[in-house]
């Protein structure tokens, strides 16, 4: 028989008060206290609290009590009076309280009291006291305050309930997060003290496990294995959604997977595709795309050529045709850390050097100054800041495993891993409501690395999160619209396979949301990162050019995942494991032929239309122009050189039903 694993301490707490007497009307003019250790346990996957009494605490002849008139203030004391007394005062107690024993790790029962001869031992005392259960019992969290916080917890199936907890020396909140990490907990409707607890359906928790597991340093480590950033372990704002969808209601927990686009559907307002014709649909009929133009790439941009594209006074001139050089190359590594200042909006296109050189050092003025707001806060000033401790504190994990086998972030006490936390906390002061969310140390590393420098780092990454923003908002709008965009576009562009996709529960793409949350960061390998990013951030060849990106890693992908027959988890372990395996040349030379093949159709939806950015005034203006429709039938041409895309907004729900 194979030894029983050791169980993974998530969370731990000393001096967690039970007051067995609190609730009881025994005559007694104190209350005793029992002091214990509250403990949140990984037991082979599954997540188990514990309390544990300290043999101090019951120990009859050094029994604490506290007044019972007391508030916020706790005045401790020994028991007075010999051991016989303390003794006969535990059997009194005895008597006339509910015992708790703990049924297989699980449940709870009650038990008659009986008052045994003898002396009371520790072994007796903690048996008594002590409890356990598992996460996924727990049906609510009351909290409350007298003074310090105490913690009533209802379980499931079952009318009783564990004695309440209480925090005289703090820790609460912690607990709390940490349960967050495994269970969404949300305010009660009738009672703004009581947090409703809900977990996931392990099935469904199981093959989402497939899709964001990541071998080397994933977004998010396997959801039942990993203390801190397991799926359901982050529970940070950054995968809120899927895990609503997981969790649920009590009902739909015991759901099937099978249904899970039915309750991503009902839980994402939006989200559920229809294929009649409703009010608010666009119904069109099959649309024929014609054939793909075949399209090539060239080489990057040279510093000699970047050079070249600068006046005397440093402008950049010929924008247009220089953004159309990047989307068709890319950049040389040497010109990165300028040139990504003007893709990133940080320095003006029509800048001269002596303007960029007035903003660096006004900006540099202004991040110190925001630097020196989280430097200068006190120990004591922190701990009352619960909204910082837990940004810096994520900060820090993250950070420890963010492109560790980079060399400029490798080894122990890396210059790099210090300039990456102290942006991210400089971050948090800039833009103190997001703050810091999972993920987002993801979107700096390569802009700090090209950069090597802290002042430029930071606000090129502010740039970059003022595009990504609402992929990290609490309630996930951007990942929503995202995700239905996707599917609209991938239903015009391979109808069976959208159709196969549905067939296997999958019709809603979510696989895909690592890829969109931070731009494909942990599929492609670092180098393949910056060129990918840079040739995104010219706007070209239209709007929104990463979704068809993720629409050309799909099509090479489809031939498998359909002649093999793939159900829900071998597609999501498959998506999964593209990580690192993708050519990014050859991918970007599928979206541009894709995005050529879609501008090209005569009958274009216009939710489509809508999602690319091809817009009516673009689509009649002229045929050299990005958006034109130029002539029917496929045109073997480049991308667009102009640069002028209309910033459209898109950020709303496209629906169209496909009729074949």
């Amino acid at each position: 028989m194979a030894a029983e694993s050791v169980p993974k301490v998530i969370y731990e707490h000393d001096g967690v008060f039970i007051h067995p007497s609190s609730d009881e009307d025994d005559g007694l003019e104190q209350d005793l206290l029992v002091s214990g250790s509250l403990r949140i346990l990984d037991k082979d996957a599954e997540m188990v609290v514990e309390y544990r009494p300290l043999e101090d605490s019951v120990d009859p002849s050094n029994m604490l009590f506290a007044g019972k008139d007391s508030s916020s203030v706790v005045e401790w004391a020994q028991c007075p009076g010999d051991r016989t007394q303390s003794h006969q005062l535990l059997e009194t107690q005895q008597s006339c309280e509910t015992e708790w024993d703990m049924v297989n790790a699980v449940s709870f029962r009650k038990r008659p009291c009986t008052n045994g001869e003898g002396s009371l031992n520790h072994g007796h005392e903690r048996s008594r006291w002590g409890f356990s259960f598992s996460v996924g019992d727990l049906r609510s969290i009351t909290v409350k305050d007298e003074g310090w916080t105490f913690l009533v917890l209802q379980l499931k199936e079952t009318s009783t309930c564990p004695p309440p907890l209480h925090f005289h020396q703090g820790g609460s909140t912690e607990f709390l997060d940490s349960l967050r990490r495994f269970a969404l907990l949300t305010e009660s409707p009738d009672d703004e003290t009581c947090l409703l607890v809900s977990t996931p359906n392990k099935a469904l928790s199981q093959s989402f496990e497939n899709l964001l597991d990541d071998n080397n340093f994933g977004l998010v480590h396997k959801f039942k294995r990993d203390p801190y950033v397991t799926t359901l372990g982050g529970f940070s704002k950054v995968t809120n959604y899927i895990f609503d969808a997981l969790r649920g209601t009590e009902e739909q927990e015991q759901r099937p997977p099978e249904e899970v686009a039915d309750l991503l559907g009902e839980v994402i307002p939006g989200l559920e595709f229809n294929q009649q014709e409703e009010p608010g649909f666009e119904v069109i009929t099959r649309v024929d795309l014609g054939a793909r133009p075949q399209v090539s790439r060239k080489e990057p941009v040279s510093a000699e050529d970047w050079t070249n594209r600068q006046d005397s006074e440093g402008r950049v001139t010929n924008v247009p045709q220089l953004k159309h050089a990047i989307f068709k190359g890319g950049l040389c590594h040497a010109v990165r850390k300028e040139a990504w200042k003007f893709l990133l909006g940080y320095f003006e296109w029509s800048s001269t050097l002596e303007e960029r050189k007035t903003l660096q050092r006004d900006k540099t003025d202004e991040y110190f100054r925001m630097k020196l707001q989280w430097k200068s806060v006190s120990e004591e000033q922190e701990r009352r800041n619960s909204r910082l401790r837990d940004y810096r504190s994520l900060i820090e994990k993250d950070v420890n495993r963010t492109d560790r086998t980079n060399r400029f972030y490798e080894g122990i006490d890396n210059p790099g891993l210090v300039l990456l936390h102290d942006i991210l906390m400089t971050y948090c002061m800039y833009d103190f409501d997001l703050g810091y969310v999972q993920g987002m140390s993801d979107l700096l590393s390569p802009i700090l690395y090209v950069m090597e420098n802290e002042v430029d780092a930071f606000w090129c990454f502010v740039s970059f999160m003022d595009q990504m923003h609402q992929n990290f908002e609490e309630q996930m709008q951007g990942m929503k619209t995202q995700l239905i965009q996707l599917s609209t576009l991938l239903r015009l562009l391979d109808l069976a396979f959208w159709n196969y996709l549905e067939s296997q529960d999958s019709g809603y793409l979510y696989f895909c949301f690592r890829w969109l949350l931070i731009r494909f960061k942990r599929e492609l390998s670092f180098q393949d990162v910056l060129r990918l990013w840079e040739v995104m951030w010219t706007g070209l060849p239209c709007q929104n050019f990463h979704l068809l990106v993720c629409c050309a890693i799909l099509d090479s992908e489809k031939q498998k995942i359909m002649e093999e027959n793939y159900g829900f988890n071998e597609i999501l372990k498959h998506i999964n494991e593209l990580s690192m395996k993708l050519d990014i040349e050859e991918i970007l030379q599928k979206s541009e032929g894709i995005c050529l093949q879609v501008r090209n159709c005569k009958d274009l939806p216009r939710s489509v239309s809508n999602i690319l950015g091809f817009d009516s005034e673009l689509r009649g203006s002229d045929p050299t122009d990005c958006g034109s429709a130029a002539a029917p039938g496929p045109v073997q041409r480049d991308a667009c050189s102009n640069g002028h895309l209309r910033e459209t907004s898109s950020q709303h729900s496209c629906k169209v039903a496909f009729i074949s």
